[in-house]
């Protein structure tokens, strides 16, 4: 059959964009035809998948920047989708649906993903509009069953179910948890909020030779570098940039802790693979999805008590090892083959 995964932009660096090419390569080799979509090209795409067995395209150069602009590259997108088997389309976001649902063909099932939890959704709006354009669609998605639950209910959707987020490989090693490093992985936007993990990493108190490893780019790089001079910890937080996806598996095994701090989070991709590598986590608890990943959690935005589960972790080897072994076995959940079952029962239900 037909799989189209279309996003808003395929090639950013992000966790939208990795769960879509990963879960594209793996139906791929199923046998599946699969093709990713972006309906914008990234200002610097990044490649997710060396080898990739799907066929990737790119409607526009940018965001159309005038009403011309925008129908010439719906009419792309229409010719693009007029010319595929019948199967079904995944929209990954509001937006994408929004652009995209009026221009599928018939044969093309409308499926409507939402990588965001139900709080980030009804603070902004993303609800509205899920309320609006999902109910129509055959299928819409959601990363936890407690938010798939929320949306169900207070969104009225009749046709919400729950997918998580895959793991693109399962490691065979697991970390030795010996390594004085607290890791955390992301892009340097606002929405990250790693200047909180600063912080709670310099109120912790951990002794040298501790060290906390950023690893990721963005916009927030040189501020979080001053927020680190100010809170007396700039010789040892360490901006690393951003690191190749091959290259990723050495620093989940160099690493002893995750610190996740976002203001919000669907299913966050890093706590699944710190999971995978035995690394304990200490995370807000901002959503279902955070709460079906990760391990130590504490109230949103509350640096103090950051702070204190990391100093504890830090101060206690064999509870790293206890945490990391429960971490990596509910793991186990996430790997790519059960994920890829999930979305294969979810299109023969769509089918019937």
């Amino acid at each position: 059959m037909t799989v189209v995964f279309a996003c808003v932009d395929a090639d950013t660096l992000g966790g939208v964009q990795q769960v879509t090419h990963t879960l594209a390569q793996g139906l791929a080799e199923r046998g599946h035809e699969v093709h990713v979509v972006g309906l914008r090209r990234a200002r610097s795409p990044f490649r997710y998948v060396d080898r990739p067995r799907y066929h990737h395209h790119v409607i526009s150069r940018g965001e159309p920047a005038n009403r011309l602009a925008r129908a010439r590259a719906d009419r792309r997108l229409r010719r693009l989708l007029g010319e595929l088997g019948p199967g079904y389309a995944v929209m990954t976001s509001p937006s994408a649906v929004i652009r995209v649902r009026g221009l599928l063909p018939a044969r093309l099932r409308p499926i409507g993903q939402y990588h965001g939890s139900y709080d980030h959704a009804r603070g902004c709006w993303h609800l509205a509009s899920i309320r609006k354009h999902y109910p129509e669609l055959d299928q819409a998605v959601f990363l936890s069953e407690d938010d798939a639950w929320r949306f169900a209910e207070h969104a009225l959707l009749p046709n919400a179910r729950a997918l998580p987020n895959p793991l693109a490989r399962w490691p065979e090693t697991m970390s030795a948890l010996d390594a004085p490093r607290v890791l955390g992985v992301g892009r340097l936007e606002g929405v990250k909020r790693f200047d909180r993990l600063i912080s709670a990493f310099a109120r912790s108190g951990a002794p040298e030779p501790w060290e906390l490893h950023l690893i990721g780019d963005g916009a927030e790089r040189e501020r979080l570098r001053a927020h680190a001079e100010r809170e007396g910890v700039a010789g040892r937080v360490v901006l690393r940039g951003p690191v190749p996806a091959a290259e990723l598996p050495a620093e989940y095994l160099g690493a002893s802790v995750l610190g996740l701090t976002s203001e919000h989070e669907g299913l966050p991709v890093v706590l699944l693979e710190s999971a995978a590598h035995g690394v304990p986590s200490v995370a807000f608890d901002v959503s279902g999805g955070v709460r079906a990943a990760g391990q130590v959690l504490v109230p949103p935005g509350d640096v103090d008590a950051f702070a204190a589960e990391l100093r504890r972790l830090v101060d206690a080897v064999e509870e790293r090892r206890r945490l990391g072994a429960d971490a990596r076995a509910r793991a186990e959940a996430f790997r790519l083959d059960h994920v890829l079952d999930g979305w294969e029962r979810l299109f023969a239900h769509v089918s019937r």
